[in-house]
């Protein structure tokens, strides 16, 4: 049977990955201020926002207009104190700032593409859908996947392919992208995932992963510069935390997970903050079962001292 595609715009709530046991490392009391970098879909933020009152505050960023305003209209119902501002977390401070914020309780940053994000096929994230090669967390940023993959060199390309997307065959596509290109402008998701089908050998083509999924995940990485603010902003949030203080990263690639790793592991050793977590905490089956996004999410947490 053929699935009716859901209109752009419209969105079901989903069930936000590790709540539980983010909620029970956290540890959160009535009256904490505490910063979601990514409020995504919301279901984090409306937890966090029932657990701090009365007398807390949540403080919700995300790049994405859209999810701003369905997690306004979701924190609305439950009440208390809460802003929401449509900005990169890499920009956290100057929320703080305009909010006359000093020190925070906890932090949290669920990192990735939301489901949401995903399943609107203008936004171009995902390979199950035709759509514009688009990519951007931020709509109001020039660059998109097409015109990255336009004006990108082949040297460029390759890199990208093999560190963000660990793509064994980064060379072989990155070649047949510029080759392609140059009969035609590369502008559809379903342009890029059939090139990659094409490129990769047919013993490839059938597996677990698809041949594009590493592509996607790539050029999505580097539109969005997410690595760059990723770095950016672990530091200022860790100094942002009051004394006892919790930080905690969800994330859903081996590159980010590695630099939450060493970043958390170097405070630790600088006797600046204690590892709640001592190895990534990763979703139960159930969870997975019930949330296949779930399946790649690992959870670090330091608390600062």
């Amino acid at each position: 049977m053929r699935q009716r595609r859901r209109p752009a715009g419209a969105f079901r709530l989903h069930k936000p990955v590790l709540l539980e046991t983010v909620l029970s490392y956290l540890k959160l009391k009535p009256g904490d201020i505490v910063l979601d970098g990514t409020v995504g879909s919301g279901g984090h933020a409306e937890a966090i926002l029932r657990a701090i009152q009365p007398a807390g505050f949540l403080i919700g960023l995300d790049q994405d207009e859209e999810a701003i305003k369905r997690v306004q209209n979701r924190l609305e119902t439950v009440g208390g104190r809460f802003i929401l501002q449509q900005l990169n977390f890499r920009y956290f401070e100057q929320a703080l700032s305009s909010l006359h914020v000093k020190r925070l309780n906890a932090v949290l940053l669920d990192i990735g593409v939301s489901s949401d994000q995903l399943e609107n096929p203008e936004r171009g994230f995902s390979i199950q859908h035709d759509g514009p090669l688009d990519m951007r967390m931020d709509q109001r940023e020039i660059q998109t996947a097409a015109t990255f993959v336009a004006q990108a060199t082949e040297d460029e390309l390759f890199t990208i392919f093999r560190e963000y997307g660990e793509e064994r065959f980064a060379s072989r596509i990155a070649r047949v992208i510029i080759r392609e290109r140059d009969k035609e402008p590369i502008q559809r998701t379903v342009q890029l995932k059939q090139l990659a089908e094409r490129v990769v050998p047919g013993r490839y083509r059938f597996g677990r992963i698809h041949p594009a999924t590493r592509i996607f995940q790539a050029l999505r990485i580097a539109v969005n510069d997410e690595l760059g603010a990723l770095n950016e902003f672990l530091p200022k949030a860790f100094d942002c935390l009051e004394l006892g203080g919790k930080l905690a990263i969800i994330s859903f690639h081996s590159l980010e997970d590695r630099i939450v790793k060493y970043f958390f592991r170097d405070q630790a050793q600088a006797g600046k903050g204690k590892l709640i977590t001592k190895k990534a905490i990763k979703p139960a089956d159930e969870e997975i079962v019930e949330n296949p996004r779930s399946r790649s999410a690992k959870l670090r947490v330091i608390e600062r001292g």
